[in-house]
């Protein structure tokens, strides 16, 4: 079995991938991550994924490389990671009463063929409606400013929903286990 080493500095994604109880490293790949013109949302993460996970595969030759990359997007258009209270809050006020669709993209590279499988994998929240008041008080308990949409749904973040929809939860937080499994099985790897 080739060695699992995780494309990612996230401790989100190094949490959710350790369910798995594979052993695995991880290193920080150092790519651009910037949307090309006209890319939409689905092609920019499958993109970065790739790219992550190819970015370490000189440093990691025959290994198992996993990439992963997430955007939020409302209405079509991308929300960015807020990186600040002022950000953060005009994102949730614009997704009260709405739905956010999260879309990650998932690479495994075996850096030892170069075959990579790669997908992109949606997954929707329904935000209740949101006054200012709420959500101050849920910016300055949780202050999720590195995170897309601007709330962590592992934490007090899940207060703000009235529904989810998609195959897998974990894609919601950065790493969908479900299909990262899919593909841990067709690269030889049976999880348990």
């Amino acid at each position: 079995m080739l060695p699992l080493v995780l494309a990612s500095s996230s401790p989100y994604r190094r949490e959710l991938l350790a369910r798995l109880r594979q052993p695995f490293t991880w290193s920080a790949p150092a790519i651009d991550e910037s949307r090309l013109p006209n890319e939409d949302a689905s092609g920019l993460v499958r993109r970065l994924a790739e790219e992550k996970a190819r970015a370490i595969s000189t440093s990691h030759p025959q290994h198992l490389i996993i990439g992963s990359d997430q955007v939020a997007t409302l209405d079509q258009e991308i929300l960015g990671k807020p990186h600040g209270f002022e950000r953060a809050r005009e994102q949730l006020l614009a997704a009260s009463g709405r739905s956010v669709t999260f879309l990650t993209g998932l690479a495994l590279l075996n850096s030892d063929t170069g075959h990579c499988q790669v997908d992109c994998i949606p997954f929707t929240v329904h935000f209740r409606q949101l006054g200012e008041p709420q959500i101050r008080r849920y910016l300055e308990a949780e202050q999720p400013y590195d995170c897309a949409g601007s709330f962590k749904a592992e934490g007090l973040g899940i207060s703000l929903f009235r529904s989810t929809e998609g195959s897998d939860v974990n894609s919601l937080i950065g790493l969908p286990l479900i299909r990262l499994v899919d593909m841990l099985h067709q690269a030889g790897i049976d999880i348990p």
